[in-house]
């Protein structure tokens, strides 16, 4: 049997299939990894960072960047220049090095007395892939009394080094690196104006006293800045509203002495705290915009959450079951950080967050103390800042505690105590709220079942006038009469869903008395405070029951009767009748209710739930508006409110004949 040739086929696997990518090839193949490709600002930001390195090193105190009309883009600065001598190993011109081969930098020798301490630059990557991604790229360094200039094309260079002595009026050192980005690298050519002018501008913020400068040629315009006020003056302006307390400024740098840090590490910060408007966060390593936070933020974090917790806990500030978290302190922050790490250490070559676990500790090491020794020297607004930590963990608290309506198989569960009726018309049925389950008792047994529920409360409702809304269903009486009416809470300003509403009227039915007048009240508040749409709708009525009965004995033609008063005055009123009819007042006899459980079923019908003779008295806005009553209601029900109501009753206080 003949043996099948082995085919050579394309998804064949083998030795040569590995393919070893050499120079700058990795950069081209996978931009992706090495930089930002939605438009070319990063490689840009790459020459800048490095003349940015320079003038944090201090040899600088000018960056100058030019946008040119040719769609290239020159970074020059006045640091030091870059080598242009040949490297003593790889035989090649350093400036050459630099441009041309991945990792390759003057940033690896840190803390033994290397070019740059304290540096953003570190892998020895970013110039070389702005270069690979580049159409073209020219190179002037001016040091040592000479200008050399190179020239690269794609990352292969087209014009050799070429030196020439310094020429009168020429800078005596910097470089200036002229790139023309390559567009098919990049969804768009275009740099987005906006991020650029930030990324000067804080460059400018955290080096004090250096130029920074942006010359457009197509738009003619020059923009400079220089803040002398560093961190605070950059705050102050960019915040959108007022802070509630001074802004706490502070730095701090480890000396020689320090045991855990490398002489120069730390941190520079500003702080403001305010109530509203989206807060101001940036933070920097070595000068680089961190984006995306990290390590030393978490620092800062740290930093803040402690000093003001240990304020709170000396002055004994922290209300009963508040548990602070860093978050209610860091929730209304709004910051610029600026940190020297020695070798930091980022997620990935565009360096938009910090990884360096030890930043954590040098950041928090000297924001703490410097916040709580400036808190207690400030103990007012100390006392201002504990507040607004306070508050958002109440809020925090509240909103974790969110009490929704329970459930069973998807709709919401009638309350067992619920008797509800048969008809399902809004314009005939309605619901009695009823004080007491034994009042309860004769309301199911003498109401009309077709048309009229009965819901018994039991003793008096929660003073809802300032619970959280989300907290509302805690109470089990509020829950019930939410779910059966079928609508929920809602405030003045909202449009509720009313499509649910069970009962055309919901009636509020409480003894004649004191205690029942408070239910009244106490359901009322709820009725305005959380279903203000159900009153302005006309569905909320108050039952009047009776205070008294009346025996009238028989008279001539006339039989016994037994009649109904509402209240004192009504009660008058019928004795004198009766004594116009001939029986003296000392034989009607007259009965007064404790309350609706004294009245047997037909009673109750007859005088409260009859649709014929009850008095049923609608709830609406009376003379005042809905804040003027608003108004008034805070000042009856709020709890801080003891003073107002003494002042009230003493005012208006014998106007009121009080049945006690």
């Amino acid at each position: 049997m003949a043996v099948k040739p082995a085919s050579t086929s394309a998804s064949d696997y083998s030795e040569g299939s590995i393919r070893v990518l050499k120079g700058l090839e990795p950069v081209k193949q996978r931009p992706g990894m090495y930089t930002r490709t939605d438009n070319p600002l990063h490689i840009i930001q790459e020459v800048l960072d490095n003349a940015a390195d320079e003038a944090l090193a201090g040899f600088g105190k000018k960056i100058k960047v030019t946008l040119h009309t040719d769609g290239s883009v020159s970074v020059e600065d006045d640091g030091r220049g870059i080598p242009f001598g040949l490297h003593p190993e790889e035989n090649a011109p350093v400036v050459e090095l630099v441009f041309t081969r991945l990792h390759a930098g003057g940033k690896f020798d840190k803390g033994k007395g290397g070019a740059y301490s304290f540096s953003g630059g570190l892998h020895g990557v970013g110039v070389s892939v702005t270069n690979a991604l580049a159409t073209r790229l020219e190179v002037a360094t001016h040091r040592e009394g000479q200008v050399a200039r190179l020239v690269f094309a794609g990352g292969d260079v087209t014009e050799p080094l070429a030196a020439r002595p310094l020429q009168a009026g020429e800078r005596k050192q910097g470089t200036t690196v002229r790139v023309w980005p390559d567009a098919k690298y990049f969804e768009s050519s275009n740099l987005p104006m906006g991020e650029l002018t930030h990324l000067l501008r804080s460059k400018a913020v955290l080096m004090p006293g250096v130029t920074v400068q942006l010359v457009n040629e197509k738009t003619r315009d020059t923009q400079t800045w220089q803040y002398k006020g560093g961190l605070r003056d950059y705050l102050a302006q960019t915040l959108s509203a007022d802070p509630v307390i001074p802004l706490f400024e502070g730095e701090g740098f480890a000396d020689r002495h320090n045991e855990s840090f490398a002489e120069g590490e730390g941190a520079a910060w500003c702080v403001a705290f305010t109530e509203e408007g989206q807060p101001v966060r940036e933070s920097y390593v070595n000068l680089i915009p961190t984006s995306a936070g990290g390590t030393h933020e978490s620092g800062l974090r740290d930093g803040l959450f402690n000093a003001v917790k240990s304020f709170i806990e000396l002055h004994s500030l922290l209300p009963k079951g508040v548990k602070l978290l860093p978050e209610d302190v860091f929730a209304r922050a709004s910051y610029v950080l600026a940190a020297k790490v020695l070798d930091p250490q980022f997620q990935g070559q565009i360096k938009e967050r910090l990884n360096s676990r030890d930043a954590v500790r040098l950041v928090s090491s000297f924001v703490r103390p410097a916040l709580e020794l400036w808190l207690n020297q400030h103990v007012e607004y100390g006392k201002k800042l504990a507040e607004l930590a306070i508050k958002a963990a109440q809020t925090r608290q509240k909103a974790g505690q969110k009490v929704e309506k329970r459930k069973g198989s998807g709709v919401a569960v009638l309350p067992g105590k619920l008797t509800d009726c048969e008809s399902r018309d809004l314009a005939y049925n309605e619901v009695f709220l009823v004080e007491g389950d034994s009042a309860g008792g004769s309301a199911k047994m003498g109401r009309d079942k077709e048309s009229q529920a009965i819901l018994p409360l039991r003793g008096k409702v929660l003073n809802t006038w300032e619970v959280d809304r989300d907290r509302l269903f805690a109470n089990t009486e509020v829950h019930d009469i939410s779910v059966a009416i079928g609508v929920d809470p809602h405030g003045p300003s909202d449009t509720p869903d009313l499509s649910g509403l069970r009962y055309g009227k919901i009636c509020i039915l409480s003894d004649a008395d004191v205690d029942g007048s408070h239910i009244q009240v106490l359901l009322l508040t709820l009725f305005f405070r959380h279903f203000p749409k159900l009153i302005e709708a006309g569905h909320i009525f108050v039952a009047r029951p009776p205070l008294f009965r009346v025996d009238v004995p028989a008279r001539g033609k006339k039989p016994a009767a037994k009649v109904y008063a509402l209240d004192e005055s009504e009660l008058e009123s019928i004795l004198d009748k009766c004594a116009k009819d001939g029986v003296p007042r000392e034989k009607c006899q007259i009965s007064r209710f404790k309350g609706l459980g004294e009245m047997n079923a037909e009673q109750l019908w007859e005088t409260t739930l009859n649709p014929d003779t009850r008095r049923l008295l609608p709830v609406q806005l009376g003379t005042f508006d809905f804040s003027a009553t608003e108004g008034l209601i805070t000042k009856l029900m709020g709890k801080g409110e003891a003073a107002a109501r003494r002042e009230l009753m003493e005012l208006h206080g014998d106007l009121v004949d009080v049945d006690i």
